[in-house]
């Protein structure tokens, strides 16, 4: 799971509102007003509080008539509540199993003389190593604006965009807004 979202969730289960309005959920779907009588607050601030719920996907509304209803989508509350538990899981990968002198194949197979990438692998395990590869000169504990960092990744690849991507995919870096930022290693799926 991207760690953005995985944050996002924290933020918007992280009140004290919206973990009553969670648990009062778990009894069933209500609508609106009838959260808001329950928890004793007025309903603009329920509205508030399901805003932040559904962004994060884990309430639903289903209209009947003119009543709206939201539903806790238990499964995906579930999964998220559970996702923190598999942060550095990703060491387990399998290209942790290539030793030095195989991932130092994949790079000359993957990249020119001039040391520009001739093609992303498609293969999960070996694109790990070559992603590791390309971000191995960025610096711990720098901020990087994000032309910045892409004038970096022009070092071995015009197409900055999904190179990006796919760092924060597979855990390398966290974005925050237009700023980027290495996550430690621990949550890589692969080194170099």
């Amino acid at each position: 799971m991207q760690l953005d979202k995985l944050v996002r969730f924290h933020k918007a289960v992280g009140d004290a509102t919206r973990m009553r309005i969670i648990a009062v959920l778990k009894k069933g779907p209500l609508h609106g007003q009838a959260i808001a009588h329950k928890l004793g607050l007025k309903p603009p601030t329920i509205t508030h509080h399901m805003t932040k719920l559904r962004e994060v996907g884990i309430v639903y509304q289903r209209r009947d008539g003119n009543t709206i209803y939201f539903y806790l989508d238990e499964p995906r509350l579930t999964k998220l509540a559970n996702s923190i538990l598999q942060l550095g899981q990703e060491s387990l990968h399998p290209s942790a199993d290539l030793g030095a002198e195989e991932k130092l194949k994949l790079v000359k197979n993957f990249f020119s003389s001039d040391g520009k990438l001739t093609q992303l692998p498609a293969q999960e395990k070996k694109r790990v190593v070559i992603l590791a590869y390309m971000i191995q000169h960025l610096k711990r504990h720098h901020i990087y604006e994000e032309q910045e960092l892409n004038s970096y990744i022009q070092n071995y690849c015009d197409d900055y965009a999904t190179i990006r991507r796919e760092w924060i995919m597979h855990h390398f870096i966290y974005r925050d807004g237009n700023t980027y930022q290495l996550n430690p290693e621990e949550m890589w799926p692969a080194s170099f």
